[in-house]
């Protein structure tokens, strides 16, 4: 698996080095932009409007705009200097419980793996916070900024690191419809349906049915294959919402006997039966 930084976790007096991996990938198709009349790619020129040239990478630099127009020259060796210091260790400052923390916090996930040396103090730490149940907040610097982080285990021995926003990253939504009050009879139907619904998480029953649909439609294409385009969905109705709770409710009753039966018949133990000629025969053989 690809490394994506090196550095170690640093708890006390105690450091870990490992190794990070990014835990996630995204499978979507990416499309590059044409000229309409040729079909060639278009190409992003980075040019100066000010001396009206095109600039190669090596002659551009970073700025921080301050005010209107001004800059502040920031150089590399500018910012090399502060993460110098920061840039290898996943510093620890908290054990606290996995439920104190809102997913809204959450960015993205890396596995941390233990370097050759380091296997029986990673396995130490992966063990005492399983025996415990609490999870680490950290921080670290990568790819010039400091992340807020949360290291929790995986299967007893792996350690998933979650980088975090910061509280000032996390925008506030207020809730204009605080005043409308559904009646207790409408919660109590909106109630069954959560409970007609619920099931346990099976993360490999869902899947990406807009990345098949267009897998499938480029492949037509590739191939020269006719295709119809499907009608775009007419905008729903707007319902009576008691009338719209009963018949969820109707319809996700009936799915849960059907779900129910389909169970039972899987569970029955397999009969013999006599064939035709009088031969047993075992169903499903």
């Amino acid at each position: 698996m690809h490394t994506v930084w090196k550095g170690s976790i640093s708890f006390g007096l105690v450091n870990v080095p490992v190794k990070m991996h990014a835990a996630t990938e995204t499978h979507e198709f990416h499309f590059n932009y044409l000229h309409k009349d040729c079909h060639n790619r278009i190409r992003y020129i980075k040019k100066c409007p000010h001396c009206e040239v095109e600039v190669a990478a090596e002659n551009i630099i970073k700025g921080y705009e301050y005010e209107k127009d001004h800059y502040v020259i920031m150089e590399e060796e500018d910012l090399a200097s502060l993460e110098a210091p920061l840039s290898r260790s996943i510093d620890i400052l908290d054990f606290i419980d996995l439920s104190d923390i809102d997913p809204i916090y959450y960015q993205k996930s890396y596995y941390l793996s233990p370097e050759e040396a380091a296997h029986k103090a990673y396995k130490l730490l992966c063990q005492a916070m399983s025996d415990t149940g609490k999870v680490a907040i950290a921080k670290l610097t990568m790819r010039s900024k400091q992340h807020l982080a949360c290291l929790r285990i995986i299967d007893q021995s792996i350690m998933v690191l979650e980088t975090m926003y910061y509280p000032a990253e996390i925008r506030h939504l207020e809730a204009s419809w605080d005043n409308v009050s559904p009646t207790d009879t409408e919660i109590a139907m909106a109630r069954q349906l959560i409970e007609n619904l619920a099931a346990p998480f099976a993360p490999e029953k869902y899947r990406d049915e807009l990345r098949e649909q267009v897998k499938e439609l480029i492949e037509k294409k590739v191939s020269g294959e006719t295709y119809r385009v499907a009608a775009a969905p007419e905008p729903g109705k707007v319902v009576d919402l008691m009338e719209a709770l009963r018949a969820s409710i109707a319809m996700t009753d009936q799915k849960k006997q059907q779900n129910t039966a389909e169970s039972e018949t899987e569970e029955k133990p397999t009969k013999s039966t006599l064939t035709p000629r009088g031969r047993r025969k075992v169903k499903g053989a």
